[in-house]
Formats: structure tokens, sequence, C-alpha cells
């Protein structure tokens, strides 16, 4: 019998849950924690060690918002810096202005924010502008939506990632075809992530 192969794409099942019913699906997607070290890991590059972080999580119990704060968690520990509050935006541009703002009037020397999304992002940016700050706050953001982009060709927003999810559906059927001619045994998969940049607009 041909066999039925199943692929977990973009949001990964509970492995708790497989082992239960004793199931092996492999996931393939992009590493949340990665794709949000690496645009962490851009965004605090050559500040002082002393640069005040704010990180907005996305829904709190959300595997991929768990795995996106790990990430930018471990590029401020990397960077020597401090998180002076995390917040959740719940993924949300209207949320994330809100909490911003109370952020800022909270933490007047804020010098960083790193937004989990790129909406929250966003809102991140239009509640720095309405603040009245005398120093640059550097944002940055995840997901490489097309409304960042304006944001980061002007230098509001530092940098976003790409996980290319409108591809995920044609990486796990491929990998499912792949299985199917090979037979083998299939692993978890991490698909591809870019950091994107000013520089990296331009030259597209």
């Amino acid at each position: 019998s041909a066999g039925i192969v199943i692929i977990n794409i973009d949001n990964r099942l509970e492995p708790e849950t497989l082992a239960e019913y004793d199931l092996r699906i492999p996931f393939i997607g992009p590493s949340n924690l990665t794709g949000a070290k690496m645009v962490g890991d851009f965004a605090l590059q050559g500040l002082a060690s002393d640069s005040e972080v704010a990180i907005l999580e996305g829904v709190t119990s959300a595997i991929n918002s768990m795995q996106r704060r790990a990430g930018l968690e471990q590029a401020v520990a990397e960077a020597g810096m401090e998180v002076v509050t995390l917040q959740s935006g719940e993924w949300d541009q209207t949320k994330a202005a809100q909490v911003t703002s109370a952020i800022l009037s909270q933490f007047p020397e804020l010098d960083v924010i790193l937004a989990a999304n790129d909406s929250m992002a966003l809102g991140a940016a239009s509640a720095v502008g309405l603040a009245a700050i005398d120093h640059d706050i550097i944002i940055a953001g995840f997901d490489n939506i097309p409304a960042i982009h304006p944001l980061i060709e002007s230098g509001r927003v530092v940098a976003t990632v790409d996980q290319f999810g409108d591809q995920l559906a044609v990486f796990g059927i491929e990998y499912a075809l792949e299985v199917l001619a090979t037979g083998v045994v299939p692993q978890d998969r991490e698909t591809p992530l870019e950091l994107i940049t000013a520089q990296s607009l331009q030259t597209d």
C-alpha cells in the first residue's frame, strides 16, 4: 500500500500530544527562535551594553511567540544588555501602540524595542513618533509584511525577518513527495530565514 505521509507545516504540533498518540509527524518550518535571535543581534549590534531594551511579545501562550521571545532574550543576553520590560502586544498594532506608550512613560531612557512581529513594530513606531523623546529608539520586527517596508527604508524600523510563510505549503508538499519517493522516515526540517534591512530592500 502507498501509505499516508503527514507533514506538519508552520505551527508546530505539541510534542506531548504526538507522543501520547504515538504519532511521528515531522515538522517543516522556520525556527522562530533562530529568526528572532538573528533580528535581535542585528538591532543590538554596536550599542552600549547599558542600553535599555523592551520586548513586545505576541500571544503569551503561543509556541511561535515563546520561541521568538526566547530568541530575542538570547540576543539581549549575549549583547550584555538588560530587558527592562517584557510585555505582550498580542500580535496587534493598536495594542502594541498602547503598550509602547505606557513603556515609554515608565522608561524614558529606553533605547530599543524588539517586537515579535511587524504589526507590533508598526504600533511601537507610531507610539515612539507621538512621544516626546529626545533620542532615537531602535525598533525591530519579524515577518516582513509589506507595510513594514516604508519604515525600514526610512530607518524608523531597523530590520525584520522573512520566513517565507507563503512558501511553507510548497516546502511541505515537496518534502512529502520526497518521503514517498525515498521511503526514508522523515525528520523535522528547518526552512529558510532572511534578515530584511534597508540595504537588502535596496538590492531587491
